[in-house]
């Protein structure tokens, strides 16, 4: 199962408005690192909107392959279960992770029913997500191998970009004595980074393992 998140890093963000009924619901999807960024996401929203009658929210922190991960919904003030909770199945059903959504509902006189509110809160986070799809905004979080490369600073910029356009994860590079590029790949691909990496390197660069990180990668 692929997971998704936005792209760009924590801080990133998405956001949707939509009226039923002459009521508001205006959606900010935010990608984080910690349940203390998610709440203060939600701060925000209360600050920024706050003329607003509720202040639901949902945030999915962690890969579902992992024990620790973290799922909260808040109705704020809505009948319960039919805020947070609709806005948690939207972020689970599209396998969102390390985001939170708020919908800022302001009222518009009229009365939506218990069904209403769920589809309106599920609506909301829906048009905020898909609509980041489709501006190609999301990414895919992945589990992977990370290697260490070494080179001469004279090689790096090249190997750099021959190995991106090959395919290859390139995570970075930190220039000192040498310059160190981080490169990931799945556990099943060691052995293929290695071969490319000889080829770009004519047999002269050497791989060190590095451990393993949840990391973005092309969708």
């Amino acid at each position: 199962m692929l997971e998704y998140t936005l792209r760009g890093g924590p801080g990133a963000t998405a956001e949707a408005e939509l009226e039923v009924k002459r009521s508001r619901f205006l959606c900010t999807v935010v990608r984080v690192a910690s349940e203390e960024d998610a709440r203060d996401v939600i701060e925000l929203a209360r600050k920024t909107h706050w003329d607003a009658r509720h202040h639901c929210s949902a945030f999915v922190l962690g890969s579902a392959t992992e024990p620790s991960q973290v799922r909260r919904s808040n109705d704020d003030g809505e009948p319960s279960g039919t805020a947070g909770r609709p806005i948690l199945d939207v972020l689970n059903g599209r396998n969102i992770i390390d985001c939170v959504a708020v919908v800022s509902r302001y009222f518009g006189g009229t009365l939506l029913g218990t069904g209403g509110l769920i589809r309106a809160y599920s609506d909301a986070a829906a048009l905020a997500i898909d609509g980041a799809r489709a501006q190609h905004r999301l990414v895919v979080r992945a589990r992977r191998e990370l290697f260490r490369l070494p080179l001469s600073h004279a090689d790096a910029g090249r190997v750099e970009a021959e190995l991106r356009q090959h395919g290859v994860t390139v995570l970075g590079t930190d220039y000192a004595a040498q310059a160190v590029l981080t490169l990931a790949t799945d556990a099943q691909g060691a052995a293929d980074l290695a071969a490319r990496v000889a080829g770009v390197t004519a047999g002269l660069g050497a791989l060190e393992p590095a451990g393993s990180e949840w990391v973005d990668v092309a969708p």
